[in-house]
């Protein structure tokens, strides 16, 4: 029987990187899993290639509006939500002389802001015993040049997960948090004007890597089937890298 059968699930950041992987491997998995993003034609696009038992409510987790839609629409359609894989987030660097109002506030409100009312809103969904997990980053406790504001968000998401596992655990909710690594996604193409220069972050976010290369979004999602699944009953609280060795050596 699929590790997640008869579950559902809620991914948000769904349309690419490593929630659409996440995504993917839940239905592989055998959930019905709901997807959000900002980008109408990447929904469709992800819709599309993950074929079934999946649905896509466009929205932007730092609009509360949107996240009740999603909610809203999950509770008429399925009444209940046993999976938040929260994935949605930015990282907009900026060196600490560089940065600006408008970018260290969008940075907070999305990383942040937009992931505690994403759980806060998913809570009177949450079936007791339903699995929370969010995703922090190595950068929360690595100092990395120019990511002032996106290194402080991650160390906040690694603060919400002990505080929630202490409010929820009479609920039997297991919240977890999975700190990638440098992940080959679409997000390098965010973090430079060209091409050329993406290729060059990737390949000096790889030198920094044990393993000497980048992950990739299955193995994140891997990582996330895992704390969604019942292998996991007994795990809570923790904040699991998956890095390739980098926080370790």
């Amino acid at each position: 029987m699929p590790t997640l059968n008869g579950k559902v699930a809620v991914v948000t950041g769904g349309s690419s990187g490593l929630g659409l992987a996440t995504a993917r491997r839940f239905v592989e998995e055998g959930a019905f899993v709901y997807i959000t993003g900002r980008r109408q034609a990447e929904l469709d696009k992800a819709v599309s290639l993950i074929g079934r038992s999946v649905a896509a409510v466009q929205g932007d987790v730092s609009n509360l509006a949107d996240l009740d839609r999603l909610y809203a629409r999950l509770s008429s359609e399925k009444g209940k939500l046993d999976i938040l894989f929260a994935a949605a987030g930015i990282a907009n660097p900026q060196p600490l002389a560089e940065t600006t109002e408008e970018g260290f506030d969008r940075t907070f409100a999305i990383n942040a802001r937009g992931l505690v009312f994403t759980v806060k809103k998913a809570l009177p969904l949450l079936n007791d015993g339903a699995a929370i997990i969010v995703v922090s980053s190595v950068a929360a406790t690595r100092g990395i040049p120019g990511f002032t504001a996106y290194s402080a968000t991650k160390a906040a998401v690694r603060s919400f997960v002990r505080t929630w596992t202490a409010e929820l655990k009479d609920r039997r909710i297991r919240v977890n948090a999975i700190s990638p690594g440098p992940i080959d996604t679409p997000i390098f193409e965010d973090m430079a004007p060209t091409k050329e220069e993406a290729d060059q972050v990737r390949a000096q976010f790889a030198a920094s890597v044990p393993f000497g290369r980048l992950g990739r979004p299955e193995e994140i999602a891997s990582a996330a089937l895992f704390l969604a699944s019942d292998e996991a009953s007994f795990i809570a609280g923790v904040d699991l890298p998956v890095d390739g060795g980098m926080t370790a050596i």
